[in-house]
């Protein structure tokens, strides 16, 4: 059985992640909660995650990246302190976003 995107959207709301459209990603849409994003886009068997979840930062995806030996994330010029509770967030929205994209 093919995953329906438009019913995953509605599961991925209904379990609490906010969805968004960015005009920066035409294609995809972004999933968010506590403040972490990810982007998925639907293809012949559902939604797919694009690349690696990240923290919202104003109208871009911050990356998870270590810089002078400290977790931040960064987005172009702009960085965010990337705190356990942040990290912790990341996680979580990884975690059960990857689990609802499986389920179909």
């Amino acid at each position: 059985m093919v995953a329906d995107p438009a019913r995953q959207l509605a599961e991925l709301y209904a379990a609490g992640f906010e969805i968004q459209q960015f005009e920066r990603y035409p294609r995809a849409v972004g999933v968010l909660r506590d403040g972490a994003i990810a982007l998925v886009e639907p293809t012949p068997d559902g939604l797919r995650m694009l690349g690696t979840p990240g923290w919202r930062m104003g109208e871009v995806m911050g990356v998870l990246i270590e810089k002078d030996g400290q977790k931040v994330f960064q987005a172009k010029q702009e960085v965010l302190e990337a705190t356990p509770e942040r990290v912790a967030a990341l996680d979580r929205l990884r975690t059960d976003l990857t689990a609802l994209l499986a389920k179909g």
